[in-house]
């Protein structure tokens, strides 16, 4: 059995590219549709009803596109609008927590694991509260990172201003002695040069983007929805803002030129 429609992708602009691209290594078969809000990004300051507004918006939208799948390609929504829209639609979908908690758990050497995301993304305790969860006598310190996503944005990563920006987040947790750094944020690999210069080898970075692609390829396999064996995949790609800027910062970090990137208005 075989089924060609195509997975869903969302984030606040280019950060769920880097889970994009874990689904085109780890499920080349099969096309995807893209959404970038743009028009609203940073997410990190946005209140919890804003969050699961725009997600609900954007879900329709991609129902509209006839998606199978829908993975959650931003940490802030995961955290925040997913328990709430899961209800809302019939089109399964994954978030990025989970999967990134436990791979934290299994790479982690010493139980001490710190967290940097945006703001809601933190304020919402969702890591905190799944890493306990897993592992009750966990050690888990938190950091929001607010100048993170505008600066990836604004195609800022490589600067000094970003080494700059990585270093001051992370000294308190690198003072606490963490061996395991959760990047919760989907932009924050883009920093991720800037994150090892500021950690040393001795803390491992993990994010969850491959975790959570492997996680939705078991499910879709379980419902019977994987493109298999998978003709050429499609790949298209829409934002609520600006997809010149959109497309410009993605060539910037991805390397590559994006196909046509279309501009939707969101309700």
């Amino acid at each position: 059995m075989s089924d060609p429609r195509p997975i869903g992708l969302f984030d606040s602009g280019v950060g769920g590219l880097t889970v994009s691209r874990q689904v085109f290594r780890l499920m080349p078969g099969e096309s995807t549709v893209y959404f970038g809000d743009n028009a609203h990004v940073p997410y990190g300051p946005r209140s919890p009803e804003e969050l699961i507004g725009f997600a609900g918006s954007i879900l329709t939208f991609l129902v509209s596109c006839g998606v199978k799948y829908v993975i959650f390609a931003c940490n802030t929504n995961s955290s925040i609008s997913l328990p709430v829209v899961r209800e809302l639609y019939a089109v399964p979908m994954i978030g990025l927590i989970e999967p990134g908690v436990r791979e934290a758990v299994r790479v982690s050497t010493g139980g001490r694991i710190g967290v940097i995301a945006t703001e809601a993304t933190i304020k919402s305790g969702a890591y905190q509260r799944a890493l306990k969860e897993l592992n009750p006598e966990l050690a888990v310190f938190s950091q929001a990172a607010p100048r993170l996503v505008p600066l990836v944005e604004a195609g800022r990563a490589g600067t000094r201003e970003a080494l700059e920006a990585v270093a001051g987040y992370v000294r308190p947790l690198k003072k606490a002695g963490i061996d395991t750094l959760i990047l919760g944020c989907t932009h924050y690999p883009f920093l991720e040069t800037e994150f090892r210069e500021a950690l040393g080898p001795e803390v491992k970075l993990v994010d969850p983007a491959e975790a959570t692609t492997m996680a939705a390829r078991d499910e879709m396999l379980r419902l019977g929805l994987l493109n298999n064996p998978g003709g050429p995949a499609r790949h298209r790609y829409f934002v609520s803002g600006d997809p010149r800027a959109f497309k410009e910062t993605a060539r910037l970090f991805l390397g590559e030129e994006l196909p046509e990137v279309r501009q939707v208005k969101l309700d």
